[in-house]
């Protein structure tokens, strides 16, 4: 199923839709968590961003693994094959943290949906704690894995 469209491999056409989401939703929910009055009316992007991001993280992850598969299966080895590695490595946790990025974010728009767009002050505080930090570790893990991408495909080694 995450093997190839008409000869392509599905990673090349999927991984797109993470780079764009993922950091969408860092940035979101950074945003809304820190700019509470700005909450009711970005609440349904965050929300729609919350469920989008994680799920293409997914689909490239598992796009990614079919296409590793097929490299090994033609005897991709040495220093390729360790890039590779990385780069599964990097796709991998960019998948969990923006997994829990958007599990974070969306219970911060269903806990302030109704309330006016605010927490009392202490789940004010550790709503925006949580969602930066792992805005932030998102924001890292993306670009850690298109780095080391861009570096199997187009790098030397």
């Amino acid at each position: 199923m995450f093997d190839q469209i008409n000869g392509l491999p599905v990673h090349a056409l999927v991984l797109h839709a993470a780079v764009v989401f993922v950091p969408l939703l860092a940035l979101g929910a950074v945003v809304y968590a820190l700019v509470p009055q700005w909450r009711p009316r970005m609440g349904w992007a965050v929300g729609l961003l919350a469920v989008a991001a994680p799920a293409s993280a997914f689909v490239a992850k598992a796009s990614g693994t079919e296409l590793y598969n097929r490299l090994l299966g033609q005897g991709i080895s040495g220093p390729g094959k360790e890039i590779l590695d990385d780069h599964m490595a990097y796709g991998t946790r960019t998948f969990w943290f923006s997994l829990a990025l958007g599990v974070a974010a969306l219970a911060m728009v269903v806990v302030t949906w109704r309330r006016t767009g605010r927490l009392p002050l202490i789940g004010e505080a550790a709503g925006a704690v949580v969602l930066v930090v792992l805005a932030a570790i998102s924001g890292y893990y993306v670009f850690k894995t298109g780095d080391s991408g861009a570096t199997a495909v187009w790098g030397t080694y």
